[in-house]
């Protein structure tokens, strides 16, 4: 039984390791054709273009790796079925799942190694990537950070802190400026409960203004309104979008523990389950499409041309219903973990019920 075993696992490797080789190119030619002129507008060197390329493949191989680990067992599956090997190991007494069983172990260690590349390979290539195309092709120099649900961003005259619910908003609050000299002296303090960018100008609700007299005494002002002209604009206050994909999985498990607001937490824990479900994703979508290759063979008597087919349709489904749930974990109408496990449970249940029913 090992030689099956060691058969119909070296079938699986042969058949990722092909399947993730034609995504991973036909994803790069794609990205090429989209962003080469990028690259050539701002006069940069080949060398960075095939380097922003070359470290961008750990971030396609995450997309595509539980495509990838459906795919290669559908078709593993589907060569021994048409090659009329699955009948002669029927015929010899071994049951289906004797026979999957190598072909699910490998889907398994293939996730298994993918949640290792997400956890110490992805993020320094994303940090890489992410600064090449920003900083070096768009131009923007993030200025800004975003610790426990506050945004700060040093200006040119000082330095910003506020709360943005809503990024695509210029609404602030709980919004402060605050001046330094060249001493490190602090020479003015701006607190307001409210901040609008509203005609080309800042208006300040529920605020007051210090300013530094000396060393020791600062004169305080309360307003209700006021303009203020500071030298940024809210186009200007740039963070990094992609902060969590430079995570690590244990640096998003801890970025979580330490939001301080329960939105805030609600969206990390949504980010580390989240990124961990779906690396594990390929494994209950393997589950569910081994028994429909068997099924559509049955049926139609057609395997690989049709079971393809309907195995990438089945993950597109999973992989929608996957995404929605997430947007409603972040939006707090579900719990991350449930948003992030169901999908597997139900799934992976639906495919074991499946393979026992093709198994008797």
């Amino acid at each position: 039984m090992k030689r099956l075993d060691i058969y119909i696992i070296n079938q699986f490797i042969r058949n990722i390791a092909t399947i993730m080789a034609a995504l991973i190119a036909i994803y790069l030619l794609i990205d090429f054709v989209e962003k080469y002129d990028n690259f050539m507008e701002k006069g940069k060197p080949l060398g960075m273009v095939f380097k922003f390329f070359f470290l961008n493949i750990p971030f396609i191989l995450e997309q595509m790796g539980p495509v990838c680990i459906l795919l290669a067992g559908v078709i593993s599956l589907g060569i021994l079925n048409h090659s009329n090997e699955l009948i002669a190991l029927k015929a010899c007494g071994i049951p289906l799942r004797r026979i999957i069983t190598p072909i699910v172990m490998a889907g398994a260690v293939a996730s298994l190694l993918l949640l290792g590349m997400s956890q110490f390979v992805l993020p320094k290539t994303m940090a890489v990537t992410n600064r090449i195309w920003i900083e070096e092709v768009k131009g923007k120099v993030p200025l800004g950070i975003f610790r426990n649900g506050r945004y700060y961003y040093r200006g040119k005259n000082g330095f910003f802190s506020f709360v943005r619910p809503d990024p695509k908003q210029d609404i602030f609050y709980s919004f402060s400026f605050a001046s330094w000299d060249d001493n490190y002296h602090l020479t003015r303090l701006i607190a307001a409960e409210q901040a609008v960018w509203q005609d080309n100008s800042w208006r300040l609700a529920m605020g007051q203004v210090q300013t530094s007299l000396d060393a020791k005494d600062f004169k305080t002002e309360i307003f209700k309104q006021r303009r203020f002209d500071f030298a940024e604009q809210p186009s200007d206050f740039f963070v990094p979008e992609y902060y969590s994909k430079e995570l690590s999985l244990t640096g998003l498990f801890l970025d979580a523990k330490h939001q301080q607001t329960e939105a805030e937490a609600n969206k990390a824990w949504t980010e580390f389950y989240g990124r961990i479900s779906y690396t594990l994703l390929g494994l209950p979508l393997l589950l569910v499409g081994l028994p429909l290759l068997l099924i559509v063979y049955r049926r139609w008597g057609r395997d690989l041309s049709l079971a393809i087919p309907v195995s990438s349709g089945l993950a597109f489904v999973c992989w929608g219903i996957w995404g929605t749930q997430q947007s409603l974990a972040k939006a707090g109408y579900l719990s991350p973990l449930f948003a992030a496990s169901s999908i597997h449970l139900v799934v992976g249940a639906v495919g074991i019920f499946l393979l026992l029913r093709e198994d008797i």
